[in-house]
């Protein structure tokens, strides 16, 4: 065999198995690469598809208006929601200064057998123009997406 042709069957053959462990690391991964699921996506998932209780995850979406509470044993509780569906989130610990009703956020923690969102972290939205793509998407499809004000009432039926 020439030269030529060995470099060209050494570079198939390293083509080939960087691709095939390509593959097995984007399947091993699976959901976990999804930077947040939105509550329509979660309920959405059948039970053998939805995430196990206890796995750490991260959901997305506003702060729905009028849902934030304080514990008395520390901590809030308030709902994340897409404008179609909407998850009960309780964290304990500081709450980030942009944190407000009608305001995107970010939670990251386990959900619980009971359908609790337990958040470890909050991450809030950083400024007036900034609004995750998802969600975004979510409320232009619902139609309660005003393109100069955020997210209004829905129009239409």
């Amino acid at each position: 065999m020439k030269a030529k042709h060995t470099r060209l069957l050494f570079i198939v053959a390293s083509l080939v198995c960087m691709g095939l462990a390509a593959t097995l690391v984007f399947r091993a991964l699976g959901d976990t690469m999804i930077f947040f699921y939105t509550p329509s996506q979660l309920v959405q998932k059948s039970s053998s598809d939805a995430p196990p209780p206890g796995r750490s995850l991260r959901i997305g979406g506003l702060v729905k208006k009028g849902s934030i509470t304080n514990l008395s044993s520390g901590g809030i509780r308030f709902n994340v929601t897409d404008l179609s569906h909407e998850i009960s989130v309780r964290y304990n610990g500081l709450v980030p200064s942009l944190f407000r009703d009608g305001q995107g956020v970010v939670a990251q923690g386990t959900m619980d057998s009971d359908g609790l969102f337990q958040a470890q972290t909050i991450l809030a939205k950083h400024d007036e123009t900034y609004m995750p793509r998802a969600v975004v998407e979510q409320l232009k499809a619902s139609g309660r997406w005003n393109d100069g004000a955020g997210y209004a009432k829905k129009v239409g039926p």
